[in-house]
């Protein structure tokens, strides 16, 4: 028999690649998940999925098992915000915080879907940079901030997101072009072109400069198509999440190099006051950031 929970684990498994991320996403110990994966299979007698060094990629019984959880699940999320709105819980206000002003390339796609979901909640974007945006949940001026959880979480519900790999920005004839990764040093005497945030909320300065005792002068420029045009003219270097330069790489305006011999990660979490987690429509903003992030190159999926 086939119930919603293998549905839900099927999407989770396909979000995911990993059986142990999966698992909890689902709230499933690792080991519970592989029963309920191997007791599908058993019944219908076919494999769902095989290993590869990817992750787990589904098997053709499997693609018509995911295209069904994919079919099921968007109706009963549909059944449920109906009946949401019946009962007046679908109205309301969304006001969204940025602390990497790079998800703006992402973001326009969740709120066109989420809007057509809840289309009696309104949606407004907190405009400008932001030292320090908890502060704006606090002062009640947002709702949702999209950043680096605080680390102090208890009055805050924390949702994480994925993780994702910052690459260095540098010039197409940049003599440091052809490295297979930049170390710290590397950085040395170079300008580093930002975002105009503190340098505690910049990863490569936080976790790999001023550990190493490096430090560099900031140019600071409030958009990302304008940091990698400083980059390309050989103003300075830069640091941007690999799915924010993919465009820029792909046509070769500039080149992005992995930091450190494993790369420099960072990680996006959704932060809301606990008053307003259990509202529908929250939940459901962090869960279409999910899906319309899958398909974002250079991430990994946090539980």
């Amino acid at each position: 028999m086939i119930d919603l929970r293998h549905l839900r684990s099927l999407v989770a498994i396909a979000d995911t690649g990993k059986l142990a991320t999966a698992a909890e996403r689902v709230h499933l110990s690792q080991s519970a998940l592989s029963h309920q994966i191997r007791g599908l299979e058993a019944h219908h007698g076919l494999p769902l999925f095989e290993r590869t060094p990817q992750g787990l990629r589904f098997l053709p019984a499997g693609e018509r098992l995911l295209a069904l959880a994919r079919t099921v699940l968007a109706e009963v999320q549909a059944a449920e915000r109906d009946l949401q709105q019946l009962n007046g819980q679908a109205t309301g206000e969304l006001r969204i915080a940025l602390e990497c002003h790079t998800c703006f390339d992402w973001l326009m796609p969740v709120m066109h879907r989420f809007r057509q979901r809840w289309p009696g909640v309104e949606v407004d974007l907190v405009a400008g940079f932001h030292a320090d945006p908890i502060a704006l949940l606090k002062e009640g001026r947002a709702d949702l901030v999209i950043g680096t959880p605080p680390k102090a979480q208890r009055p805050w519900h924390v949702l994480p997101l994925f993780r994702f790999e910052i690459l260095a920005v540098l010039a197409n004839d940049h003599p440091l072009r052809h490295k297979r990764h930049l170390s710290a040093c590397d950085f040395a005497g170079e300008t580093l072109i930002t975002y105009p945030v503190p340098e505690a909320r910049i990863d490569l300065i936080r976790e790999v400069l001023q550990p190493a005792g490096v430090q560099v002068q900031r140019r600071t420029a409030e958009l990302t198509v304008a940091i990698v045009q400083l980059a390309a003219s050989r103003r300075g270097v830069a640091a941007l999440p690999s799915w924010g330069l993919q465009s820029y790489l792909s046509h070769d305006y500039v080149q992005g190099l992995r930091i450190g011999p494993k790369g420099l990660w960072s990680a996006l979490h959704a932060i809301c006051p606990k008053a307003l987690a259990s509202r529908p429509y929250m939940q459901d903003m962090a869960e279409i950031m999910r899906s319309e992030c899958a398909q974002l190159p250079g991430i990994e999926w946090l539980a």
